[in-house]
């Protein structure tokens, strides 16, 4: 029987083992970086850019010009929820609910961050402006600026109505879809901006009491970690008749056929009773599993992405 080297075994072993180990780590920094970017909070984004095509083309959009818009939007939005990362990363590390996130993890350190932020700004700036238009360039930036030094910078650790008027800025991609198409601003986008700004907060604000606690501890004013769920309930209720509201004037000013009109009554009449489900729990416990706040969260997301569904497939089926 022939002896083993067991010198030989122990680095082939071990080659096999660092060989293994390389793509592993490259897989998770790559997803670290990606994760930096928020990829969820971009796929909302899009969702209110790309339908806003179709409506400012009354039909089917240059293919070429929806995926430049895409690919230019999703790289600022990227940027833009990069820095957020870079600096909130003290109140990320105290949150439960982003404490995974790659730099608490000292997966990318804040530095790189920082560089990768701000080159997907240039790279997107750059991109749109030559691709698309400069005026829509212009407002995807003007939108990264918002959000980073508005909202993550002054508003966020500062008021209870931060994520009002700071979530203007994720109003931002309705503009940039109409301005894609058309080179220039109508009152159409408009009412679409103010329905996703008077969204906002009671979809954020369902969100945030299911976490409030997180909040409260990273010292961050959200308002359901400073007001009684209650309060909170009233203002949701507030807001989503707003929001509903605004949603139906689109339909005279934008002249649509009758899918529009006819979805948004009955998207906004589910709406608005999960909404005021929502409040009436607020009023008879305090306790967030009893809430079911998440329950609002979800229906929410489903409204604006049917909503805006609406927006792309009524010039199509109505023309």
């Amino acid at each position: 029987m022939t002896a083993v080297d067991p010198h030989v075994s122990v680095s082939a072993h071990s080659g096999d083992s660092a060989s293994a180990e390389e793509p592993t780590r490259f897989r998770d920094v790559l997803g670290a970086y990606v994760g930096l970017t928020k990829p969820r909070i971009i796929e909302l984004l899009l969702l209110t850019t790309v339908p806003v095509m179709f409506l400012a083309s009354r039909g089917v959009p240059d293919m070429w010009l929806v995926v430049a818009t895409v690919v230019g939007g999703t790289l600022s939005a990227g940027s833009a929820n990069a820095l957020n990362c870079v600096y909130d990363r003290d109140i990320d590390q105290r949150m439960r609910r982003t404490r995974r996130r790659a730099l608490p993890r000292h997966m990318v350190s804040p530095r790189a961050a920082l560089v990768f932020g701000l080159a997907l700004g240039v790279v997107s700036t750059l991109l749109l402006g030559f691709l698309v238009n400069w005026l829509s360039a212009g407002l995807a930036l003007a939108a990264n600026v918002f959000y980073v030094v508005g909202y993550t910078m002054l508003l966020k650790r500062r008021t209870s109505q931060n994520i009002v008027w700071g979530g203007a800025a994720g109003c931002f991609p309705a503009l940039i879809g109409w301005t894609a198409v058309t080179g220039s601003l109508a009152w159409t986008p408009v009412i679409l901006f103010l329905v996703v700004f008077f969204w906002t907060p009671p979809h954020f604000w369902a969100l945030a009491l299911r976490y409030r606690e997180d909040y409260a501890a990273a010292d961050v004013p959200m308002l359901p970690s400073v007001a009684p769920a209650s309060t909170v309930g009233r203002q949701i209720v507030v807001y989503s008749w707003v929001t509903v509201a605004t949603s139906l004037v689109l339909w005279p000013v934008a002249s649509t056929g009758w899918l529009y009109p006819v979805a948004a009554v009955v998207l906004g009449a589910v709406f608005l009773t999960e909404a005021q489900l929502l409040a009436r729990r607020t009023r008879q416990t305090d306790n967030v599993v009893e809430m079911r706040p998440m329950r609002l969260f979800h229906w929410s997301n489903m409204y604006l992405s049917l909503l805006f569904l609406s927006v792309a497939l009524d010039p199509l089926l109505t023309r």
